[in-house]
């Protein structure tokens, strides 16, 4: 008898029967789009030890090397990119189907949000009772900063923003939008008067943002023709609350949203000044998120729906008062 020829590649091992294969499969992919095992581990809640097991756990059962670590990041494969791109499709496949199956079962699990600490207590805060009495299956972890977090690095599922977006990978969902207005306290005009001309600020203090992106002029429609001053600011700030109570103790001038001074405008503790060179510029609020609006985990979706349907905004396109555009 002849000898077999021997086979030039072994046959890989059946899985065991207790692989969670596709939790291996959903650490992968979130390492290789974090970049790095801690960022992915952060995400999962998890110690980065625990993700490197995984991993190791996975390239042993397949028989093939999928990440090149580093000290700070890792690095996929040839083998690590195919398996990435096509695991992401078997993922997005697996959630079609489980969200089918699911139907319209009440969402459940973790959504994490987060938002400007003014918006966290005017907007979010009064609504959050209201979700969750609509979906009891849910649990929120909220964190409020003034600063623009990175969602996936963050690992957060929503952010309410406000402002036009920049270009980046989010999807966004308008949820509203308010006009923008000049105020100060009747303290603060009657000591330094009541600017009636955009030229009349160089005479008066003007309390700004320090955000990056952010630009210290405010515009104005003077003749048809809209300009721009510059309102070298006084002081600057990255809160919008702390900026409202600035204005409200009489530091200066500022232009604040109607929707965050609604209340102070209605009990004439803020003034609107230069109201007929207001621009009428509506700022919107979204709510963003990463990831393909269809392919959205039900929980994320059952809280972008609710905070669309929810948050009514129409009447802070308008400023309030006999002075309101």
């Amino acid at each position: 008898m002849s000898a077999k020829t021997a086979p030039t590649r072994a046959a890989r091992a059946p899985a065991p029967a207790d692989a969670n294969r596709s939790g291996e499969l959903e650490t992968f992919v979130l390492v290789a789009e974090r970049g790095s095992l801690s960022a992915a581990a952060r995400r999962l809640g998890v110690s980065p030890s625990a993700v490197s097991k995984v991993m190791s756990r996975l390239e042993a059962r397949l028989g093939v090397q999928l990440l090149q670590r580093s000290t700070r990041r890792v690095l996929l494969t040839a083998e690590g990119a195919q398996y990435y791109e096509q695991g992401k499709r078997v993922l997005a496949d697996l959630d079609e189907l489980e969200t089918s199956v699911a139907g319209q079962a009440e969402p459940r699990g973790l959504v994490r949000i987060t938002a400007s600490t003014s918006t966290g207590q005017t907007l979010l805060g009064p609504l959050i009772p209201r979700l969750l009495a609509a979906h009891p299956g849910l649990r929120l972890d909220l964190s409020f900063t003034d600063q623009v977090v990175d969602l996936l690095e963050a690992g957060v599922d929503i952010a309410i923003r406000w402002g036009r977006l920049p270009a980046s990978d989010v999807v966004a969902r308008l949820l509203g939008r308010t006009r923008q207005v000049v105020v100060g306290s009747p303290e603060y005009l009657a000591v330094h008067g009541t600017p009636v001309h955009p030229g009349d600020l160089g005479a008066h203090l003007r309390l700004g943002w320090n955000y990056r992106r952010e630009v210290p002029r405010w515009p104005f429609e003077v003749a048809g023709r809209r300009i721009e001053v510059d309102i070298g600011e006084i002081v600057r700030v990255n809160d919008g609350e702390v900026m409202r109570r600035l204005a409200l103790n009489g530091a200066g001038l500022a232009r604040l949203s109607v929707y965050h001074a609604w209340d102070d405008l209605l009990a004439g503790r803020l003034v609107p000044v230069l109201e007929p060179y207001n621009t009428g510029d509506l700022e919107p609020i979204h709510a963003v998120y990463v990831g393909k609006p269809g392919r959205l985990p039900p929980r994320t979706r059952a809280v972008l729906d609710f905070l669309q349907a929810n948050v009514d905004l129409r009447y802070a396109e308008h400023t309030p008062g006999p002075a309101g555009g």
